[in-house]
């Protein structure tokens, strides 16, 4: 699964959370944290764990293909 970009930002933003806090409350290694951000493919799981730790949810995130 893939974020969008742009709302993942703006959804930490409103957290106001940190790249390290939301590894933390999400429970995944930094680096899929990283990779989340910078618009790479993770799995259903860690993308439901970082969404759930933003407090929203997933079809508020996910990239949609045009």
């Amino acid at each position: 699964m893939t974020a969008d970009k742009r709302k993942l930002e703006i959804a930490m933003a409103k957290a106001c959370i940190t790249r390290n806090e939301l590894q933390d409350k999400a429970g995944v290694g930094l680096n899929q944290v990283k990779a989340v951000i910078s618009g790479k493919s993770v799995k259903p799981c860690t993308f439901g764990k970082i969404c759930k730790a933003l407090g929203v949810e997933v079809e508020e995130l996910i990239e949609r293909e045009v």
